[in-house]
Formats: C-alpha cells, sequence, structure tokens
C-alpha cells in the first residue's frame, strides 16, 4: 500500500495527464510511456519514447485525447501499474470518455486483461498498436500473410480466461476434440492450424522470392537496399531515383511492402533499387519472424543505403535502433563495412550552421557518408556517385588486349563489364575493363 502511494500520490488526474489533444475522428484514445525508474539509461528521453507512441496511434487515426509520461518505481506482475497509479489513470480515462488506452511497453496478458476490466475500456501494448498499423497498411498478398502471422503468433499468447465462456467444458470428437476440451484450448488450437497454414503459404512465397533471386543472380544485376528508421524518407529518396509514384506521408510506417524497380546509374549501370518497410525501436519479434523473407532483400543487397532523418532530434538512437535490427537479420558490422553507404536525409530543415556542421562529419567518417535532400534534390550526384564507387570496391579490373577482329569478344566485354578504358591501334584493341566477381569468372574462362 505504502509503495503505491510513494509510486505516484491520487492526485487531480486532469493536472498530470496532458490537455486535449484531439482532432474529430477516430476512438477517443489516451497514450501512457512508463518509464522505469530502475532501469538504465536510455538514448532517448521519456517524452521522446512519448512522441512516439502518440505517432503510431496517430498512424491509425485514433483521436488522441490526452497523453502522459508515467514513472514507476517498480512493476506490478498483475498490471503493471501500481494500485495508486491504476486509479489515477483510470480517472483520466473516466474524465475524458477514452475508449482505448495505449500503453508503450510490451504487456503480458494477464496484465492486459487486468487493466481492460480495472479501466473499462480498451488496451493496446506496444505490440498490439504496430500489428494494427500493418494490417491496415499491408497491401500486397505476401504483406497480408506475413501481418496475419504476426497477428496470431501474437493473439495465441493474449488466449486467457478472462471470459466465462473460456471456461465452458465442451464435448465432441474427431478433429473438434475430445470430452473435456475447454473453449481456450479449442481457440488455441484454431490458431495454431492457422499458423501452420500460414507458414506454408510463405513458403511459396519465399520459393516464388528465391526464383526472383535468382533469375537476378543470372543477368548480374546488384541490388541496392534502402533501409532506415520509420519515416525517414526512404520512399520518398526511392520516388527521386525511379521516378514512381510509392506512397509517402509524412506518419510512421506510411509505406509497408517492399517495393523493387530498375534505374541506371550515371555510369551506365543497371541497378534493382529495394525499398523497404521502415525499422522502429522495440520491433516486436513477431513482426520480425514474420518479416525475414521481405527484409531478406537486404542480405542479398550489394549496397545497404541507411536512410537517417537528420533532422530528427533522435536521430543518432534511431541509427542504433537500425543497426541493431540489421544484426539481428545476420547482417554484422564486417558485413556492413563493405556495403554500407549513409544518407544524412531531409538536411532542407536545417539551417545553414547545421547544415554545414552535417558536411563537414561527413567528410571524416569511416564509411560513406552522403548528405542530402530527397525532397529538393540536394546532394543526389554525390550520393549516385557513391553508389558507383561502393559497387565498384567489389569489381576486379583488368587490362586486356584484343585483335580488331576479336569483335564478339569485345562485345561481350561492354556487354558484361565496365569499360574504363580503350586505345585502338592498327591490329590491337588494348582494353581497360572492371567486372563484378561472377563476370570476372567467365572472364577468365573465355
Amino acid at each position: 500500500m505504502n509503495d503505491d502511494l510513494e509510486e505516484n500520490e491520487i492526485e487531480d488526474a486532469e493536472d498530470n495527464a496532458t490537455g486535449d489533444t484531439s482532432q474529430d475522428g477516430g476512438e477517443r484514445c489516451f497514450v501512457i510511456h512508463p518509464n522505469i525508474k530502475s532501469r538504465t539509461a536510455h538514448a532517448r528521453s521519456p517524452n521522446a519514447y512519448l512522441d512516439e507512441i502518440c505517432g503510431l496511434a496517430e498512424a491509425i487515426a485514433l483521436n488522441i485525447v490526452a497523453s502522459e509520461v508515467v514513472t514507476l518505481g517498480k512493476l506490478k506482475p498483475g498490471t503493471y501499474f501500481g494500485k495508486g497509479t491504476c486509479e489515477r489513470l483510470g480517472t483520466v480515462i473516466k474524465s475524458h470518455n477514452v475508449t482505448v488506452v495505449i500503453v508503450d511497453t510490451h504487456l503480458s496478458p494477464i496484465q492486459q486483461r487486468n487493466l481492460e476490466k480495472t479501466w473499462n475500456c480498451k488496451v493496446l501494448d506496444r505490440t498490439g498498436i504496430i500489428l494494427e498499423i500493418f494490417g491496415e497498411r499491408a497491401r500486397t498478398k505476401e504483406g497480408v500473410l506475413q501481418v496475419e502471422l504476426a497477428h496470431m503468433t501474437y493473439q495465441r499468447s493474449r488466449l486467457v480466461r478472462s471470459w466465462t465462456h473460456l471456461e465452458r467444458q465442451r464435448g465432441g470428437a474427431g478433429f473438434m476434440g475430445g470430452p473435456g476440451e475447454t473453449q481456450i484450448e479449442v481457440d488455441r488450437r484454431l490458431i495454431d492450424q492457422r499458423i501452420v497454414k500460414l507458414k506454408k503459404q510463405l513458403v511459396d512465397v519465399k520459393r516464388t522470392r528465391d526464383l526472383h533471386r535468382s533469375a537476378r543472380r543470372k543477368v548480374n544485376t546488384p541490388i541496392v537496399a534502402l533501409v532506415g528508421y520509420t519515416n525517414a524518407g526512404k520512399s520518398t529518396l526511392f520516388n527521386l531515383l525511379t521516378k514512381s509514384d510509392v506512397f509517402v506521408k509524412d506518419q510512421l510506417f506510411a509505406t509497408l511492402d517492399p517495393t523493387m524497380r530498375g534505374i541506371q546509374l550515371p555510369n551506365g549501370r543497371d541497378i534493382i533499387l529495394s525499398d523497404t518497410v521502415g525499422f522502429i525501436s522495440d520491433l516486436p519479434h513477431e513482426l520480425v519472424d514474420s518479416f525475414h523473407a521481405t527484409l531478406e532483400e537486404v542480405l542479398e543487397a550489394q549496397v545497404v543505403v541507411h536512410v537517417r532523418d537528420i533532422a530528427h532530434p533522435d536521430t543518432e538512437a534511431q541509427s542504433l535502433d537500425v543497426h541493431d535490427v540489421l544484426k539481428e537479420l545476420g547482417l554484422d558490422d564486417v558485413a556492413l563495412q563493405k556495403t554500407l553507404i549513409e544518407v544524412r536525409n531531409k538536411v532542407d530543415l536545417l539551417n545553414d550552421d547545421d547544415r554545414d556542421v552535417q558536411v563537414n562529419q561527413s567528410t571524416r567518417a569511416d564509411h560513406p557518408v552522403v548528405v542530402m535532400s530527397a525532397v529538393t534534390g540536394f546532394g543526389i550526384d554525390a550520393f549516385l556517385t557513391a553508389i558507383e564507387d561502393r559497387l565498384g570496391d567489389a569489381l576486379q579490373t583488368v587490362k586486356v588486349e584484343l585483335s580488331v577482329a576479336d569483335g564478339k569478344k569485345l562485345s561481350w566485354l561492354y556487354s558484361h563489364g565496365e569499360v574504363l578504358d580503350r586505345v585502338d591501334e592498327d591490329s590491337t584493341i588494348h582494353v581497360t575493363v572492371r567486372f563484378d566477381a561472377a563476370n570476372f569468372q567467365r572472364y577468365q574462362l573465355l
């Protein structure tokens, strides 16, 4: 009891929650970011975390009527928050007629159930809100399957005995379950069956992706993958380079389904540009697992472009989160050292002094860094040159001497390599050409 009172005294609820920030439309939502005193310091401030979770709520058009950072001394296993905190937050919920509460953490099924009973409204944790966004945004068949698999995996853990019908015994025979099977067991078994079916369907999708990758390997077209924190400007950059119209909006997870387009670099080399789903801090493991087939495109890429919103106050923390996800996918620092280009995007939002600082810092980095704006096109030439240089790092440069009559071999060199220099003499042609690893091996067999 004393712990609860020390943790949070019961005060007037409206003095602690922020004012009504609502706009017309959408369910009335209260957003909470729990700040645990005992945890080590984070790269972001609690208010920055609160802003991000509010952005996630706005991404599915929830009507945020109140938001608050709640500082906790310790967690309660049954309700996450202490009794006094629950009562105070309940006052906020009642006074604002809230129908949905978002808690920016991962709640256990029991905690979620108990909070819903205590507050008499729907409660979503961080995983739940992100799954809601992905479910709303998925458009392709693969995206829909991946989101449903993630949702089923998450929902399976939410099957707790919170309703009386789950306590009832049901009879039956065969695949419907034997005598004594409870409703919760039936629900779990049905979800398990659906998960198995979804995984089989995604195996077929993965097989199709593998076939596409094999075809791309045969034509040796390098892949350049755009990765980055959600809303960093990847799709805007993608549209600038490919003259496409991929959906762009200033909100979290505006783009969910991956897109690939072929473009030609200034040096004439063809590449495939891949726009991937944005990353976010504390990305639910259900989504990482489900989207692994899509994100494997990053593992196949010859160049990984990390697009950063350099104007965002938490850009450094976002950068660390992106690197964590890349490591989880299997790209360690050694692999990234060979393939990474860092794009410091949105410099059009900086003042002149801050932009100059970014330009100066970019020259001292231990990997290629390009300062640019995908909106204005500032720095685009430097970016394309950086891609050419990165691809060139993995190429073999050889000098070839051909007879003037050997037109077929000369044509092959132009088709499969990058001719850097050519000197024609009376009977001989001297060519300096650069190959990728596969075509260099083919050249050696000519």
